[in-house]
């Protein structure tokens, strides 16, 4: 496969449908790991997402988008199923629940990529509720495992939603022993490891790996990075905030972006990488992607804080 991409995000793109009150909903694109897809491509990393999206206009839109990211569409399948729609409920944190019974993301399929897809991998990211949704999510494990036992590295991040109950569980151990870096904020820990506190939950998420990078995110109170026994510790940098939809996503692309780019960056360099680039997406409206420019505008401020 000609100008194969470097970096794979497999899983869920679909519809978020947010209430806006009085019965008026508004549709956008969106999926984690899409949305990781998304932020990789914009910081400038070849990237394609493999995943399966409808033939309908909500299958369009993410198309449309896919294409306007730069996403490499040979990965990105069509079937004629119903879209996947999340229905996102007002408050804060907002409320999900998911329209999607055989819906067109479950009939992904691997066998049908073109040959050579996967040579040029360096990382591949996984995660979502597309590994809660079956036979996806089986599918997707061990699409994982095959890249993993070929050299890629693996990414992974939870993005706890209701559906992750204790079916879940096994999927959570065999993909967090796998990764080579688990991302998690603490609100996914109170989700995965109900009536555990955040650190002890943490701890639990580390000993399926000891080995991994561990990103754990705590929205405005900052973010850790672990690996082995070390860690670094920083809080975002001051930004204007318009929404935090997606920073999240973005962190992960950060961070993978830091770790493919500059293996020899301190782990403090890496968070900051991690912590800019989620941070810059929160300078906007919706899962904006951050551009390279405004994460290097605000990894250098954080940098400079720590020369101080």
């Amino acid at each position: 496969m000609h100008n194969a991409p470097i970096m794979l995000c497999a899983g869920e793109a679909l519809t978020d449908m947010i209430q806006q009150g009085e019965e008026q909903w508004v549709s956008r694109v969106g999926g984690s790991t899409w949305n990781v897809a998304r932020a990789l491509a914009s910081l400038g990393e070849p990237t394609g997402f493999a995943g399966a999206i409808s033939r309908d206009r909500f299958g369009d839109a993410l198309w449309a988008a896919s294409e306007a990211a730069g996403l490499d569409l040979r990965l990105l399948q069509r079937v004629q199923r119903s879209p996947l729609l999340a229905i996102v409920e007002q408050g804060e944190p907002p409320r999900y629940f998911f329209i999607g019974d055989d819906s067109a993301d479950l009939h992904f399929n691997q066998a049908v990529l073109p040959a050579g897809w996967s040579r040029a991998l360096r990382w591949a990211h996984f995660g979502g509720i597309s590994l809660a949704r079956e036979p996806l999510a089986s599918n997707l494990v061990v699409l994982a495992e095959q890249l993993k036992a070929q050299g890629v590295s693996i990414s992974y991040d939870p993005n706890y939603r209701n559906l992750m109950d204790k079916r879940y569980t096994p999927t959570l151990e065999r993909m967090a022993a796998l990764a080579d870096l688990i991302k998690v904020s603490d609100d996914d820990l109170r989700g995965l490891f109900p009536g555990v506190d955040v650190e002890q939950a943490l701890q639990r998420l580390r000993s399926f790996n000891p080995k991994a990078y561990c990103l754990l995110t705590r929205g405005g109170q900052g973010a850790s990075l672990f690996l082995g026994e070390q860690r670094a510790d920083a809080r975002a940098p001051a930004v204007t905030v318009v929404d935090t939809v997606g920073a999240g996503d973005a962190s992960a692309a950060g961070l993978l972006v830091s770790l493919a780019r500059h293996p020899q960056r301190s782990l403090q360099a890496h968070l900051h990488a991690a912590l800019a680039a989620g941070s810059a997406a929160c300078q906007h409206a919706g899962a904006t992607p951050p551009t390279p420019a405004a994460m290097q505008k605000l990894f250098e401020v954080l940098q400079g804080e720590v020369t101080q």
